[in-house]
């Protein structure tokens, strides 16, 4: 199965609950106040979030206005392009320095680890050599869990004894990286500390360390956002984003979530691009958010075959 069959699957929940509710709607004959509350209150539903709804709707009622739709199924086209609009131009990865330092932070739970052992397999099937340094010492767990994914997806771990400090670790794992000449280092965090300031500071920490030993190196933060929990997702990523300088998400659990909606609102209220989702539990499920993939996947009808 190719990706994009892989991403419509994925999606499959996420279009039940979109489109179970706006089939009626576009096959409905009047385009008036009643058509838009109730396509508003849809997207709503949808996990899109109140904000985004109500742009999208007052979007759509313009542009209507001005292009003097009167069909329904125009109506449609037209909802489909304002998205694309909203999820915007697709922005890869930046690996273009070697090394090249990929921070992954995210709350427990959300996939962090397995997203990182798929991105390690994902990389290395490009011909890329990764060291991947295991920074959440605060659980045993997370160092053992991330040592499983390594094995699996065949790179190298740098690791400490649970306890240790963090930053030290993220210290050996440059050192290692340049002496080995690895592409891509790729760093586990903490997913929760004892406050938000706590987090700030390790965060900051950790930043100061890739910044001093990797200088002039390519940085990707990205947080790991879980897609079954919709609109808190949409949250963590802004709490996140005060503590460190998120340049991308990493979406997990797409193909368990009818709340894939919320691609859409983390990228108008946000402004933050989806990099990477995730939709299934393979090794290989983890692949480059293609924009314009996800809103065909999403509008995809019998009758668009």
């Amino acid at each position: 199965m190719g990706f994009f069959e892989k991403l419509k699957q994925g999606l499959k929940k996420t279009k039940e609950s979109l489109f179970g509710g706006l089939g009626a709607l576009f096959s409905s004959s009047e385009i008036n106040d009643d058509f838009y509350d109730e396509l508003e209150e849809t997207l709503i539903l949808a996990d899109i979030g109140a904000k985004t709804s109500s742009d999208i709707v007052e979007g759509l009622r313009r542009r209507v206005k001005e292009q003097k739709l009167t069909e329904t199924a125009d109506v449609r086209n037209v909802l489909k392009e304002m998205i694309g609009e909203m999820l915007g131009e697709d922005s890869p990865l930046d690996l273009s320095t070697v090394p090249s330092v990929i921070l992954v932070i995210g709350v427990n739970g959300v996939g962090k680890t397995t997203a990182i052992g798929k991105l390690s397999h994902q990389l290395k099937e490009e011909g890329k050599r990764v060291i991947v340094a295991a920074a959440d010492t605060f659980r045993a767990a997370a160092i053992d869990q991330l040592n499983v994914w390594t094995d699996r997806a065949g790179v190298e771990i740098i690791k400490h004894n649970e306890g240790s400090d963090p930053a030290a670790v993220v210290y050996d794992a440059l050192d290692a990286a340049k002496a080995r000449k690895a592409d891509v280092v790729i760093i586990d965090t903490a997913g929760r500390l004892h406050n938000k300031q706590n987090l700030m500071n390790e965060l900051a920490k950790i930043s100061r360390i890739v910044h001093q030993k990797a200088e002039g190196c390519a940085l990707e933060v990205l947080i790991a956002l879980d897609a079954t929990t919709g609109q808190n997702a949409v949250n963590q990523a802004r709490a996140f984003n005060d503590a460190a300088d998120i340049t991308g998400i990493i979406l997990t659990k797409l193909d368990s979530s009818a709340k894939g909606g919320i691609v859409i609102s983390i990228a108008n209220e946000l402004k933050v691009p989806v990099k990477l989702v995730s939709v299934g539990e393979k090794i290989d499920d983890l692949q480059p958010f293609v924009a314009r993939d996800f809103v065909e996947a999403l509008f995809d009808t019998e009758e668009d075959q």
